[in-house]
């Protein structure tokens, strides 16, 4: 199979997460940039990435890079690039995302047309017509400018990996799939470890958490563009490794997941949710104010999305969520927490600065991910 470079876009600050990931599934990163990482690969490394991969937000095929101050540059620099290996004579290409970055080109519709007539250009010199019909499969192309840098990629995955496909509807600002399995992802939860989520809305971390101890694949239940490039990826390689991960849910699998809101709503959608997911069973949802947390258990885990000031509003309400939260946590033993808001009192509500702090960003909105570490389980010596 044709070697590739891949690159996946992921969340600031979550690229280690991403690289962990990649590397579990066999493949080499070649380099890492902030929110995106790259990877040697073939059509099998498309496939497996799009249906494995948890916490990143989609695979590209990586078409080239190179400078440009000028839109003469970008046409030329776009031309230049081999699209009739990838996009054959009837396919449907446009640029669907354009971004830049501190770059002299800032337009980008202007960016997204030129890049657009110079792949025309360039696919007439291979196939014989003045006029492409573009009625067959999707190629959608990504292009990011930044500091004049230009990144062109081929979009082999849709909608974003993030749609799961098991949250059709969700509760009031919600964190999404991708973000919620890499912040997991950085703790040392395992799935004989208690798990609470006391703010669990619609779910996304106990749902996140219950498919890596069911070992079932983000991926099973949605489609990817690049299932119809049947010349890049045959179907044969998506029937064969969708069987393979199928084989390998571990439905038998059991571990301590619990929930709680004082939203029954959200409650109610929750529960959907982990039914789509193939994990409902795993995840006990009940009704409870945060200040009414407590566990007879050692060693377990707190790892919540609070609300915050875009969610809330009153600052009064908000810090007795907060201390709230620090006052059961003081009442767990050997409980780590882990904890992402933009609330700025959050610390000092809590009652307690974090053993490690880690900027991320939830959407557009910046945050923190608090972490307070408890002790490690004392286990005992085999006689």
């Amino acid at each position: 199979m044709r070697a590739m470079e891949l690159m996946t876009p992921c969340h600031f600050g979550m690229e280690a997460v991403a690289k962990r990931e990649i590397y579990d599934l066999g493949y080499e990163v070649t380099k890492t940039e902030d929110g995106r990482v790259y990877f040697a690969g073939d059509a099998e490394a498309v496939v497996l990435a799009n249906l494995c991969l948890r916490t990143v937000e989609r695979v590209l095929i990586h078409i080239g890079s190179f400078e440009a101050r000028t839109f003469d540059e970008l046409f030329e620099g776009i031309r230049a690039l081999p699209w009739e290996e990838y996009i054959p004579e009837d396919g449907r290409f446009w640029v669907t995302k354009a971004s830049s970055v501190k770059s002299a080109l800032f337009s980008t519709p202007d960016i997204q047309s030129i890049a657009k007539k110079a792949m025309v250009e360039r696919l007439k010199e291979t196939y014989p017509v003045t006029r492409f019909a573009e009625d067959g499969a999707d190629f959608p192309v990504r292009i990011s400018l930044n500091k004049d840098r230009v990144t062109v990629g081929l979009d082999t995955t849709g909608a974003s990996l993030h749609k799961r496909g098991y949250r059709p509807a969700s509760g009031e600002a919600p964190i999404s799939e991708t973000l919620a399995a890499a912040l997991i992802s950085l703790t040392p939860w395992k799935r004989d470890r208690i798990l609470v989520d006391p703010f669990c809305g619609s779910g996304t971390f106990l749902i996140e958490a219950a498919m890596m101890a069911r070992q079932i694949a983000p991926g099973l239940d949605r489609h990817f563009t690049a299932e119809s490039w049947e010349t890049l990826c045959p179907k044969e390689l998506w029937k064969d490794a969708q069987a393979d991960l199928r084989g390998q849910i571990q439905n038998d699998a059991e571990c301590d997941l619990q929930g709680y809101d004082i939203d029954g709503r959200v409650l109610a959608l929750a529960r959907e949710n982990a039914g789509r997911a193939g994990v409902g069973d795993l995840i006990h949802f009940q009704q409870r104010d945060v200040a009414k947390l407590s566990h007879p258990k050692p060693y377990g885990f707190i790892v919540t999305n609070p609300p915050y000031g875009e969610r809330m509003g009153e600052d009064d309400d908000l810090y007795g969520i907060y201390r709230s939260l620090g006052e059961a946590y003081r009442g767990l033993q050997d409980w780590s927490m882990y904890v992402i808001t933009s609330y700025e009192d959050a610390q000092r509500a809590i009652g307690r600065k974090a053993d490690k702090n880690r900027k991320v960003y939830n959407g557009m909105l910046r945050a923190y991910y608090y972490q307070y570490l408890g002790a490690k389980p004392k286990w005992k010596k085999r006689s």
